[in-house]
């Protein structure tokens, strides 16, 4: 399951890189990296704990990685994963990323979204919603566990979470 999931969030993050002549760049800056709200520090453990996830089970990055432009923390509950991902990239650059698909409008605790999800093997295990935020995007993503039975639908999932996390989330 770790590997199905860090495969998701990598798929992610890396096919939003932008290409000059076919080789990867970023489009933002060291100093818009470092004004990026940070999930890992920014996220109270009470909201953590409001949204099903353990605190203790933070991992900031993929995998433990950092990422270049962006700002990621994951949280373990026992039945799905929660990550927040923020980055300068608009909504547009996902809508345009191949592999992401199913858009919709949506509402989450009160803030409007883009809900979506990843084609592949784990589309019915994952549910993201894009918030528009000044600093660029703010994405939400609910990963159920793939060994556990009678799971409820991601989205589902997502907008239950949501009701403790979206509220903290800068605009």
């Amino acid at each position: 399951m770790l590997t199905l999931l860090i495969g998701a969030l990598a798929t992610g993050v890396v096919g939003c890189e932008d290409t000059t002549s076919g080789s990867p760049t970023t489009s933002s800056s060291t100093t818009a990296a470092q004004a990026l709200f940070n999930p890992c520090t920014e996220i109270p453990d009470d909201a953590l704990r409001g949204a099903g996830v353990d605190p203790a089970t933070e991992e900031p990055g993929i995998a433990g990685v950092p990422q270049s432009g962006w700002e990621i923390c994951n949280w373990e509950g026992s039945r799905y994963f929660v990550s927040v991902f923020t980055t300068a990239r608009t909504v547009s650059d996902f809508e345009n990323k191949p592999g992401n698909v199913d858009f919709r409008d949506v509402t989450v605790a009160g803030r409007a979204g883009r809900q979506f999800k990843v084609e592949g093997a784990s589309k019915d295990l994952l549910c993201d919603v894009l918030f528009p935020a000044r600093q660029g995007v703010i994405q939400l993503r609910v990963s159920n566990k793939a060994s556990i039975n009678n799971l409820e639908e991601p989205c589902a999932t997502l907008y239950r979470v949501g009701g403790a996390i979206v509220p903290v989330l800068p605009q």
